[in-house]
């Protein structure tokens, strides 16, 4: 059994290792939809100030983001994914946050 398991082990290894050098292709690859950061900004009646710190993001991000400049990546982009998914759990925590709740 520890024979089977080390050697399907070293299968995942190598066939890691000819993804990333290019030598094969990955079976899954996922991909998030952008999301409007503008239009979602706006439907929620916030200032750009007020928007990024209820999403943790800098202002200059955030602005980024609505102008096109950039795309939000990495952890910017999943408060504003979670925002446009569902924007009314994003404003109950900010006013659970502003009353000293958490």
């Amino acid at each position: 059994m520890r024979d089977e398991l080390y050697n399907e082990l070293m299968e995942r290894a190598r066939q890691g290792a000819a993804i990333m050098g290019g030598e094969m292709g990955a079976s899954r690859v996922f991909t998030a939809e952008d999301v409007d950061v503008a239009s979602l900004r706006e439907r929620l009646g916030l200032s750009q100030l007020k928007f990024a710190a209820l999403l943790g993001i800098s202002v200059g991000t955030l602005r980024n983001g609505e102008q096109g400049r950039r795309r939000p990546e990495g952890p910017a982009r999943v408060p504003l994914r979670v925002a446009a998914q569902n924007p009314e759990a994003v404003l109950a925590a900010s006013t659970a946050i502003a009353a000293g709740g958490r």
